[in-house]
């Protein structure tokens, strides 16, 4: 595999049972048998095309900002997408591709005095993983500023999905079940006013800085919002605000978030989670569902 990857594409950065600890921001994770950095269209669809006619399996990634990658790793082929981060602006049209950072492209809407993407400025993901999960925060979600999708089906099929296609909802896409991978996003914004533009964004990154706990590695939102309630609120009254197992433990700052405070595992971060869903439950009888994806293998007993 790895001859034909050097013949067909010679800059393109493969590495070999790589820990994927190094790639997630909750820095933990398994190996992956195989990891690529494709930087274009066609090097993705290779990949896609040579996995699935070599029975391989394939997994997609972007900044793995809202992912736990179980200790055992990954088998097969990954394909980590932040390489893909091409980002142009015409009028009131921005396109970006799957592995350009969604706060890049909400400063650089910004800088070009164009509205819509302010509530974005502090979201750690990708735009491919945005469209994915359709990512939101502070009252605004992509679905509302995107227009269309580029997207490569498993059989290795371009596509164009409109944005109804994409059957946005809360925290979920329709790439979700088809397992489309994104390639590029269009947005369509609007002319805005610089001084307003520039004084939401600050005041919305003031907020989640003095907010959440920005200082450890974490995943991110771990549980979606319970209707009628908050799942943060929820939690510091369950008394589990600082709770830990192993290295990992719920934010004294927020309790909406789990941070890795001293070598913590992917498996600490799923018994947390458990933990939390639990008492939670018990002491109000409210479901905490899960907003961060857990993926991989359980790790092999020694």
């Amino acid at each position: 595999m790895l001859n034909k990857l050097n013949e067909r594409f010679p800059n393109l950065v493969v590495k070999v049972d790589e820990p994927l600890a190094h790639y997630t921001y909750t820095r933990t994770g398994g190996k992956a048998d195989l990891i690529a950095f494709p930087t274009t269209p066609e090097e993705v669809k290779f990949m896609v095309d040579f996995a699935r006619d070599s029975n391989i399996p394939l997994t997609v990634l972007g900044n793995a900002s809202n992912l736990i990658v179980r200790d055992g790793g990954i088998r097969g082929v990954v394909l980590i997408l932040t390489a893909m981060k091409g980002i142009e602006i015409s009028d009131t049209t921005v396109v970006a591709y799957s592995g350009a950072p969604l706060i890049e492209v909400s400063r650089l809407a910004g800088e070009a005095d164009l509205t819509g993407l302010e509530f974005a400025c502090g979201i750690p993901g990708s735009i491919g993983g945005a469209v994915y999960m359709n990512a939101g925060a502070y009252g605004g979600e992509v679905k509302d500023v995107i227009e269309r999708v580029e997207v490569l089906t498993r059989d290795g099929n371009l596509k164009t999905l409109t944005n109804e296609e994409c059957q946005f909802a809360y925290r979920n896409s329709a790439l979700q079940d088809s397992g489309d991978i994104v390639l590029a996003v269009t947005f369509q914004l609007a002319h805005g006013e610089h001084d307003a533009i520039h004084a939401k964004m600050a005041d919305l990154t003031f907020q989640r800085e003095s907010k959440q706990p920005l200082e450890y590695p974490s995943c991110g939102s771990v549980f979606k919002r319970p209707e009628g309630y908050f799942a943060g609120k929820l939690i510091q009254d369950s008394g589990l605000q600082g709770y830990r197992i192993g290295g990992v433990e719920v934010s004294k700052k927020h309790a909406g978030f789990m941070v890795n405070i001293d070598n913590g595992t992917a498996t600490d971060y799923i018994n947390l989670i458990a933990h939390v869903q639990k008492i939670v439950w018990e002491q109000h009888q409210v479901k905490l569902e899960t907003e961060v994806r857990i993926i991989g293998e359980e790790a092999t007993q020694a």
